[in-house]
């Protein structure tokens, strides 16, 4: 064969392949099956976010961003590629790091480009510092008006009521019903497929208030006291007022002689070997000292991939879990990708740790130092590590720190007897008569049960059926024990106060529970 010829029919080879390519493109493209989302126009792209996430005029959007998408409906695919209820939800949109998301992510499913993060930045240092500096004052107006429409956060305490630490404990439900429902029980009157179909289930999920970016977002009283984390390009989006108070007791089970141990202040680096020298052992000191050093992480480190002004040394693990408790951060769960699929999760308490079998919300980690060996600083994502710093904790490590975690106590709950029930002499009408519906007509207790209130299992609510969204799965129970101490509720604090969470698992598990019953469940609540 004649050089020419097989030129020729290289040239061939490769128009058909090419071909071939385009057709198989243009085939998926858009669908569940593709990589890719379907094509845009800028006027389709803004309607797909909708007011609450459209981006401000002033800013410039990175230059390799692709405006998101949105169809009204996703046909269904041949076989059972489109299991569940795929076909009424929309593909995500397609957002560069630092660009706007939707409120409403619930709405939307897809898988995304790849399942690994870059170092890399869209833009230079200083135009990221620009481009939040023109985003985030009108993001945040939006991210307010969004949580008002969906809460009403009046400030009002419950008379009486307080964190082990003093702080008021917020009345609730402030949760708003949707228009033309007057009460919650008349929202509880109706089915599921009604609700649904009528669009008025008020729990639905949150997501986090700049998705694309993501990662820990502090609270307001953390932050005063912390300047270094305080974020360039979004602020936290729930009242200080509906989150843990700051700085929390801390109770060891060793000396539980001495409440807390703390005296009221926050254990820190500077501070910790005056307030526990002659307290804990050696090994729980060097636990201890690693629970508070910081690490650089996925966007808090001292590299331009930061949302922080000046380069940070990191966050430590009881930054979040301050004092071994919480003070109400956000992050999103590793668990899953894309990013916009990732849960908005708050931080859960470490207190009673020891008599948990199972941690974390999705995933089965079996204990306290692989907890603390895995531990998401690069949000699920190790390859990040070769350009920020890993944390470089060795095995025996994690062991002090899940050894000093082992010893970090639940809060007195002085009305509860040995076995965790109400001594009849210590407590009201109310919350003997709430104990009796957690154990009975309120089905609390097929979950929690036990000293610590929590069943170690994972359990699918299913919630998806009370609205069109992306099903969330199975989540971990959680402990009630010293819940008072650790609003807002359920993992992505969509539930500020205890009253809401009666009113979400009264709707969710059909419990039809009277006004007074509500009221009694709550007080009783208020004891563990």
């Amino acid at each position: 064969m004649s050089p020419r010829i097989e030129k020729l029919l290289a040239a061939a080879v490769v128009l058909v392949i090419a071909i071939g390519v385009g057709s198989t493109y243009e085939r998926y493209r858009g669908s569940a099956l593709s990589r890719v989302p379907e094509a845009y126009s800028p006027s389709v792209a803004r309607a797909a976010v909708g007011a609450n996430a459209a981006e401000s005029s002033e800013v410039d959007a990175p230059a390799d961003a692709v405006p998101p998408t949105r169809r009204e409906s996703v046909a269904p695919a041949s076989g059972d590629a489109l299991a569940g209820n795929a076909q009424e939800l929309l593909i995500y949109p397609t957002l560069a790091v630092g660009m706007r998301t939707p409120f409403d992510l619930w709405r939307y499913y897809g898988r995304g480009v790849t399942s690994f993060g870059s170092p890399a930045m869209p833009m230079r240092f200083e135009q990221w510092m620009d481009f939040h500096a023109k985003q985030k004052p009108a993001l945040m107006a939006d991210v307010r008006e969004y949580m008002d429409g969906r809460f009403d956060f009046t400030g009002e305490a419950i008379p009486g009521a307080h964190m082990s630490g003093g702080k008021p404990i917020m009345k609730g439900p402030i949760s708003r019903l949707p228009a033309g429902v007057d009460s919650f029980e008349e929202l509880a009157a109706l089915s599921p497929s009604e609700i649904r179909e009528r669009d008025l289930f008020p729990f639905k999920p949150l997501a986090h208030p700049l998705q694309t970016t993501a990662h820990m977002l502090f609270p307001e009283a953390w932050v005063e006291a912390h300047p270094e984390h305080a974020r360039i390009d979004v602020d936290m989006d729930i009242p200080q007022a509906y989150l843990p108070e700051f700085p929390p007791p801390m109770f060891l089970t060793t000396h539980k002689e001495l409440g807390d141990v703390t005296g009221g202040r926050e254990v820190t680096l500077d501070n910790f070997f005056e307030i526990f020298d002659g307290l804990l052992s050696p090994e729980q000191m060097e636990g201890l000292k690693e629970l508070l050093r910081p690490s650089p992480t996925t966007w808090f480190n001292h590299t331009d991939h930061r949302v922080t002004a000046e380069p940070s040394r990191g966050v430590a693990c009881f930054d979040c879990h301050v004092n071994g408790h919480t003070n109400g951060a956000i992050e999103l769960g590793p668990d899953s990708r894309p990013n916009l699929a990732r849960l908005r999760v708050d931080t859960p308490t470490m207190r009673g740790n020891y008599n948990l079998m199972q941690l974390s919300s999705k995933r089965s980690i079996r204990s306290m130092d692989h907890f603390s060996e895995v531990e998401e600083y690069f949000d699920g994502d190790p390859g990040m590590q070769q350009a920020i710093g890993p944390r470089a904790v060795k095995r025996e490590v994690t062991n002090r720190m899940g050894d000093m975690n082992s010893i970090l106590d639940f809060p007195p709950a002085p009305k509860l007897d040995p076995l965790m029930r109400l001594i009849p002499e210590r407590a009201t009408p109310a919350e003997l008569r709430g104990e009796a519906l957690f154990h009975g007509k309120a089905k609390c207790s097929v979950c929690h049960s036990g000293p610590a209130f929590v069943d170690d299992y994972l359990h699918d609510l299913r919630v998806e059926r009370f609205y069109v969204g992306r099903p969330e799965g199975p989540i971990k129970t959680f402990p009630l024990r010293g819940i008072k101490d650790s609003p807002p509720y359920l993992h992505d604090g969509r539930l500020p106060t205890l009253h809401d969470s009666v009113e979400f698992f009264n709707l969710v598990l059909g419990l039809q529970l009277s006004p007074d019953e509500k009221n009694d469940l709550v007080d009783y609540l208020l004891c563990l």
